[in-house]
């Protein structure tokens, strides 16, 4: 979240690779840069660029604070997207993916592209439409079955309706539920023309791997596979559960990528996970790969929207061999693995998450639930306790968890304050893997960029 921003994959993307920005929670992400004042202009740059220029206005006249807001003054709320928003909540969507897609596609011809949750599933059409109207070159789609994507992508080209299946947690009543978005009359009748970006699942086997080719022939142009060590979510281990003497999730040999079947789809793979090194890099591409995808050395690079104190002590910690990284069972409301990364003064300290008043305000990873009437509510595993099981929810399954959204958004300076006194704090993610950091960074270099990754990974561009 805002970590992968439009800086770091404008840089990338300049280099001649792929660049590709988070696309989670981008809505809350700029107006949140908008209330600190928007330094440097760029979100208004962007706006300024953005198709409906009555959207932009409504949300410079509602959001943008000059100089920033006081530092003891909490950001403004906007509404939590459900499964029937209304117009204003999915134009903030369009205007938001807009704006980071067209900020790192500035200034240069290289290729960018925007990664999804689809676990986040309320905003991701309207997200889509908003990356597509600022030209994005590729959607990567994570943490699910994509079948949809595809089909959704290229009625959105033509400016039509789409809609996807919306799971619901103990449905019953034998309705099926759907999310349906319809792009502005204010975008298709003016003639804007919508190229369509390559798609690429974001997956952990070769199984899912042909099960999306079969039922989605000619329409996945590659895939990226993650292997457990990536950072933040991870698919669960395959089989009965098991557990470290530290409480990770074992993996086990059904687990491991088999590659052959891969190569026999005849489409390209990037592998992730643990691959950010030259050497790395070289077992990718002889096991068939057409590349990597890298996250955890671009995280801690100057352009990247991590904090800089973050930064430093994640890079002090790695030079002092105390880096450590835990895979957290519970940590995330999904259910999934998350890559937690340990530091002093973040949520990964037992004692600070204990003291956290738990509560969902941007509800990002809530899920869907079916009420007694039929109707859709929405709960959260991280939200206080009582309010879960209120909703239907079981108490266990809120034990440990953690409010990703707020920390994430803590993690690029962008931390909620509550009462004037508690401010949200970070929880970092990071793969398992931080050797590499070492080759970029010293006692005497604290920092270093994102091209000197690249030269890094693949050497200087002659």
């Amino acid at each position: 979240m805002g970590v992968s921003n439009w800086m770091l994959a404008r840089q990338v993307a300049s280099y001649g690779e792929l660049g590709v920005v988070s696309g989670t929670a981008l809505d809350e992400l700029m107006i949140r840069r908008l209330q600190t004042g928007d330094e440097g202009g760029h979100m208004r740059r962007a706006l300024s660029a953005f198709p409906d220029p009555d959207v932009s206005s409504r949300l410079l006249n509602r959001y943008f604070i000059e100089g920033g807001k006081n530092d003891d003054e909490p950001f403004l709320s906007k509404p939590v997207m459900n499964e029937a928003p209304n117009r204003w909540t999915e134009e903030l969507v369009i205007a938001a993916n807009f704006a980071e897609v067209f900020l790192a596609k500035e200034g240069h011809q290289g290729r960018v592209g925007i990664n999804y949750l689809l676990k986040i599933q309320p905003p991701i059409l309207a997200s889509l439409y908003g990356a597509m109207l600022a030209g994005v070159d590729a959607v990567l789609v994570g943490a699910g079955i994509p079948l949809e994507i595809p089909a959704a992508i290229s009625g959105l080209v033509s400016h039509s309706t789409v809609s996807i299946d919306l799971p619901v947690n103990g449905s019953c009543s034998g309705v099926r539920h759907k999310l349906s978005f319809t792009p502005p009359e204010s975008f298709s009748v003016t003639g804007i023309s919508l190229k369509h970006p390559r798609f690429f699942p974001i997956i952990s086997s070769a199984t899912l791997a042909s099960l999306l080719n079969k039922k989605l022939p000619k329409q996945v142009d590659g895939f990226i596979i993650e292997e457990p060590s990536a950072g933040g979510h991870n698919a669960p281990p395959r089989g009965s559960a098991s557990f470290t003497s530290e409480g990770e999730p074992q993996y086990g040999s059904r687990d491991a990528i088999n590659f052959e079947a891969i190569r026999a789809l005849n489409l390209p793979f990037w592998l992730a996970g643990s691959y950010g090194s030259p050497t790395k890099l070289a077992h990718a591409l002889s096991v068939g790969a057409t590349g990597i995808q890298v996250g955890t050395l671009f995280a801690f690079c100057q352009e990247s929207g991590l904090r800089s104190d973050l930064k430093n002590d994640t890079i002090k910690a790695c030079l002092a061999g105390k880096q450590r990284v835990f895979q957290d069972p519970v940590a995330s409301p999904t259910g999934f693995p998350f890559q937690v990364l340990s530091l002093p003064g973040t949520l990964s300290e037992p004692e600070l998450y204990n003291q956290r008043s738990r509560q969902c305000d941007l509800g990002y990873l809530r899920e869907a639930y079916e009420r007694t009437d039929g109707s859709i509510g929405w709960r959260c595993p991280a939200e206080n306790p009582n309010a879960f099981v209120s909703k239907g929810g079981k108490r266990a399954d809120a034990v440990g968890r953690k409010c990703l959204c707020n920390g994430l958004m803590a993690n690029i300076g962008l931390a909620q304050i509550r009462k004037k006194t508690e401010l949200e704090l970070p929880l970092l993610t990071s793969g398992r893997d931080l050797s590499s950091v070492l080759q970029l960074a010293s006692n005497s270099k604290m920092s270093y960029s994102a091209v000197d990754v690249l030269e890094f990974l693949l050497g200087p561009q002659g």
